[in-house]
């Protein structure tokens, strides 16, 4: 089937299997999905597709196996969840936390992956060097700045001693 035959097949198949997977799965956003689908594989086999003589037969077929695929993973995803305990209630992070989570925000890109690394990875100078390509002396430059900025950043206002008078 030549590019301009599979096209022209396209054209006037397309809208009849959307038709018909939508009767078969009575969801006509997933019978246009799956058909789309279908066609975007059978443009890869469009020779065969022609030997065979049927080709609406073959992207109906795709095009119905792909829905049964998807309703077994999103079966299976229930499952699971079912499974699952409840999840607990979770508190929202604390003053603190939104507080470093937003001097984090103002650092350079690289001080905050570097510093997140560190800190929160527990990853060593040179474990994060090898992650991020950059050499130990960077990581150790991103670090000591990312401190620094990080305690300009986070001084609170009230703690800060008065000028004497």
């Amino acid at each position: 089937m030549t590019v301009e035959e599979f096209e022209a097949f396209y054209a006037q198949a397309a809208g009849r299997l959307t038709g018909q997977l939508y009767v078969m799965l009575g969801d006509h956003h997933e019978a246009q999905d799956v058909v789309q689908e279908a066609f975007v594989r059978g443009w890869g086999r469009r020779r065969q597709l022609d030997r065979d003589g049927r080709p609406e037969a073959w992207i109906r077929t795709v095009a119905w196996r792909l829905a049964v695929s998807r309703w077994r993973v999103r079966r299976r995803s229930a499952d699971a969840w079912r499974r699952s305990a409840p999840a607990q209630h979770v508190e929202g992070p604390g003053p603190e936390v939104v507080a470093l989570v937003e001097a984090l925000r103002r650092l350079p890109l690289k001080q905050r992956r570097t510093m997140a690394l560190h800190y929160l990875c527990d990853l060593t100078v040179e474990q994060i060097a090898a992650e991020t390509s950059l050499s130990a002396s960077t990581v150790k430059t991103h670090l000591s700045r990312g401190r620094a900025a990080l305690s300009h950043h986070l001084q609170d206002p009230r703690t800060e001693e008065a000028p004497d008078a």
